[in-house]
């Protein structure tokens, strides 16, 4: 039997502020150790999620209709405390777990390469070129030079897919040390939306290639991307990766074999509005499910991990070990 949390208790609205969350598991006391010995074993359309978390009080969590730029400022006001000499909210907003741990970035990274245009977008592609299967890589806010994305892409094609990661970004990442131009200031200018309208060429190119089924993934911003492509039936299977942005209202209308794997400590995406998305899934028999929260791991883990941190590149191995195997069952 799956172990589950209650429903979330709010929602955010703008131009409301999140609270901020009165417990969390740190400050519980719960341990990565005994997290990691509650998780039970994954299975096709099973949820997973630590028990010990049952025990917080729910958090406050972004959800409905508001605007991606309003969910996030929902979001940052969940991070630190103002600093002293700031104006209330002002230092939370330098601060958010989708702009966490930024990566340095190498437009020459990775066994692939860079094509000039492939559907209108520049984009690193690797693997077969003849390959029937296409998995597009859809970006976080740093865009398609992270080197970590570029290796995941890599592993992607060593699977036999032709692996694609668009620069849904027009070579204009989020840039943190860009005071001027913060988070929501930057989304104004990179919508997940327009970045929707901008892959479906991108898959008719791939289709004109000879691709007869294709798979989508998303990091963070790229997963509102991806969920949206599943919405309109454009890909053959969706992951969603610490989503940012979706809604159970998303969710309702994905139309594809869909993933979702979500971590535990994440401002974005909550445990509990994860598992409101797998009770939506459960109900939806026509499509595929796979759900899984990964206990001890932020938002961002999966692609933005420290190679030094031997903890979060096992984490993260298993998430994409988990990807590579749902477009296997989907895609093949």
């Amino acid at each position: 039997m799956s172990r589950t949390f209650g429903s979330a208790s709010g929602a955010c609205r703008p131009p409301a502020v999140c609270p901020r969350p009165l417990v969390s598991p740190r400050n519980l006391g719960i341990s990565n150790r005994r997290l990691a010995g509650e998780k039970q074993n994954s299975h096709e359309n099973h949820f997973i999620t630590p028990v010990s978390l049952a025990l917080a009080l729910p958090i406050a969590i972004c959800t409905g209709s508001a605007s991606p730029v309003a969910r996030l400022v929902c979001a940052h006001s969940l991070s630190s405390p103002p600093q002293p000499g700031r104006e209330k909210g002002e230092g939370r907003m330098a601060s958010s777990q989708c702009c966490d741990n930024p990566p340095a970035l190498n437009p020459a990274g990775g066994a692939g390469k860079v094509v000039d245009s492939l559907g209108g977008l520049k984009a690193y592609v690797a693997g077969p070129e003849d390959s029937k299967a296409a998995v597009v890589l859809v970006s976080d806010v740093f865009g398609f030079e992270a080197p970590n994305l570029r290796k995941i892409a890599d592993k992607v094609a060593s699977s036999g897919y032709f692996a694609v990661v668009p620069d849904f970004l027009h070579g204009d990442p989020f840039a943190p040390e860009n005071s001027e131009r913060p988070i929501p200031e930057w989304l104004k200018s990179h919508t997940p939306v327009k970045a929707f309208e901008e892959a479906k060429p991108v898959i008719a190119a791939l289709k004109e290639k000879g691709v007869s089924a294709v798979g989508a993934a998303g990091y963070c911003w790229g997963a509102k991307v991806v969920v949206e492509l599943a919405k309109a039936h454009e890909i053959q299977a969706a992951v969603l990766l610490h989503p940012s942005f979706v809604t159970v209202d998303d969710i309702k209308e994905v139309k594809c074999p869909i993933s979702v794997l979500g971590a535990e400590i994440d401002k974005m995406s909550p445990p509990e509005l994860v598992k409101q998305f797998e009770q939506i899934l459960s109900e939806k028999s026509e499509v595929g499910h796979f759900v899984k929260i990964f206990p001890g791991v932020a938002h961002g883990w999966s692609v933005r991990y420290s190679h030094d941190d031997a903890a979060a590149v096992k984490s993260a191995e298993e998430a994409l070990a988990d990807m590579i195997d749902w477009f296997n069952k989907n895609l093949k």
